[in-house]
């Protein structure tokens, strides 16, 4: 990474941080970074958060917070530190060490890549209408926010004609759960409760039976989630539709094509190595988008729009198929098993796992075999 790829990651951040309201601050039209001075921290240093601080009305140790929670993840950046009053110092990766770290730590961590504790201070009380789209949002942002250390509790306005239980037996076959009736109390004797937040998408238009009878939970659910929550939920039969041009067939084929690739390569007698060899250029879509994975996580959670998460895991479903056609992590015919196959095969498992994942927080399941 040179110094004005730097640059653009930090302005790339400020932008980010903007967009999702986590700064109120004018973007500068270029972040300038330098040399770290003798005995100074990192690789660069960069003053950003210094100014954007006063428009902010922030501390700039808190803006430089913001900041390199958005930096820390990006391809080519090893460390990010604040020093001083809020000084953004960067510490670079050698040329391959973040594709590696990317993968590593997806392997490392499995299923839970990408969670984190940025909203660990946040306590939210979720509340919804007796509908299913709703319902089924109100749990997946749940899971969205609770992956990101967030404490949710989820009420719902009214129980069902035959009762809490029975009437809503349909929703814990979705793997929707509710803890609460009625709106909440604002007080308790233990104090004050949560705010509510309401869940309010545009209604699916059908009950939760008829979409279970008709589409079974995994399509119904991802045919609920996939859309924005103000966009009309398409759950025609194209959701059942075994073919690529049905997202949700693409991201699970993807997945139970990693699984197979595993499969494959413990026939063959070889396993992944991160550091096996260096990656192709077709490899690098996909590497920047397992990267991108934690920041997508977060923004979902932040955003309550589990939409994001399905949008991300068709892009990584569509990254692995161009990548496993033009670089087969298993080697054909006579060919023997390389190093780069190894390096492939471990990128393949990684996008495997991130798949599950992302597909594990919407609710939804991933078969080993299609």
């Amino acid at each position: 990474m040179t110094p004005a790829d730097l640059s653009r990651t930090v302005l790339h951040a400020v932008h980010r941080a903007v967009a999702e309201n986590a700064l109120r601050a004018p973007v500068p039209a270029r972040v300038r970074v330098e040399r770290t001075r003798p005995g100074g921290s990192g690789d660069y240093a960069c003053a950003v958060a210094l100014q954007l601080a006063g428009d902010a009305g922030l501390p700039a140790l808190e803006v430089a917070r913001i900041l390199r929670e958005r930096v820390a993840a990006e391809p080519g950046i090893g460390r990010v530190e604040i020093t001083g009053p809020g000084f953004l110092s960067f510490t670079l990766d050698a040329p391959g060490d973040s594709d590696r770290a990317v993968l590593d730590a997806v392997r490392e961590q499995g299923s839970a890549y990408g969670h984190g504790g940025a909203l660990r201070d946040e306590v939210l009380q979720f509340h919804h209408a007796r509908e299913v789209r709703a319902a089924v949002t109100a749990d997946a942002v749940r899971r969205l926010v609770v992956s990101q250390g967030a404490r949710v509790r989820i009420s719902c306005e009214e129980a069902g004609e035959m009762g809490a239980a029975a009437g809503e037996a349909e929703w814990v076959l979705l793997g929707v759960t509710v803890d609460a009736y009625g709106a909440p109390p604002v007080t308790s004797p233990a104090g004050p409760s949560a705010p509510l937040v309401p869940v309010r998408p545009v209604p699916a238009g059908a009950t939760a039976r008829e979409l279970l009878e008709r589409l079974g939970p995994d399509a119904t659910r991802w045919g609920l989630l996939r859309p924005a929550s103000h966009d009309r939920a398409l759950l025609g039969d194209e959701l059942l539709v075994q073919g690529e041009a049905n997202p949700l067939f693409l991201v699970r084929y993807a997945y139970a094509r990693t699984r197979a690739l595993t499969r494959g390569a413990a026939a063959l007698g070889f396993t992944p190595a991160t550091d096996a060899a260096p990656y192709e250029s077709p490899a690098r879509p996909l590497l920047d988008l397992l990267a991108d994975h934690p920041r997508v996580l977060l923004t979902a959670a932040r955003h309550r729009a589990p939409d994001r998460v399905a949008r991300q895991l068709e892009a990584v479903a569509h990254a692995f198929f161009d990548f496993h056609d033009s670089c087969p992590p298993l080697p054909s015919g006579d060919e023997k098993p390389s190093a780069a196959h190894r390096s492939r095969l471990a990128l393949a498992e990684a996008a495997g796992t991130v798949l599950a994942g992302g597909l594990s927080l919407l609710g939804i399941s991933a078969p080993a075999h299609l």
